[in-house]
């Protein structure tokens, strides 16, 4: 935010619809001085009385503030691409926010829920290889059984 493009702009506000700095001041709920040195750009209005400007103005905070971009229609504006892990975790939140699988996984503990959720991505062959692992696994370690 630029102070000085900002103090600028409220006193041109101000002054386009007739309003007193006095009259302001009382809108905002600050005394006058404050008002001032906020024209003046020794002090920056916070996020509350930055709303209640553009309240008062009809303008939103963006052109309050002087941070609306212009924009070029001929430019693609396009969010980026959300990356492997984003969209993983979109679906696996999608699978287990699904009220029959809400319901069917209710009691797993979140590492099993994980485990279950990228086991039903696998084919059936790299299943049938993963329960072996887990076999070995599981023998190597006979007292987690319990």
């Amino acid at each position: 935010m630029n102070r000085e493009l900002l103090s600028q702009k409220l006193k041109e506000l101000r002054i386009v619809n007739n309003y007193t700095q006095d009259y302001v001041a009382a809108a905002l709920g600050v005394v006058r001085q404050t008002y001032s040195h906020y024209e003046t750009g020794r002090r920056v209005p916070d996020a509350e009385v930055l709303y209640k400007l553009s309240g008062l103005y009809n303008i939103s905070v963006d052109d309050l503030l002087h941070i609306t971009m212009d924009v070029d229609r001929d430019e693609s504006y396009d969010a980026p691409v959300p990356s492997a892990s984003s969209t993983e975790l979109s679906e696996y939140l999608d699978f287990y926010n699904e009220p029959s699988n809400r319901k069917k996984y209710m009691f797993a503990t979140p590492i099993e829920k994980e485990l279950l959720y990228h086991f039903k991505k696998m084919s059936e062959e790299d299943r049938n290889e993963m329960i072996e692992i887990a076999k070995i696994k599981a023998r190597k370690n006979p007292e987690k059984e319990k």
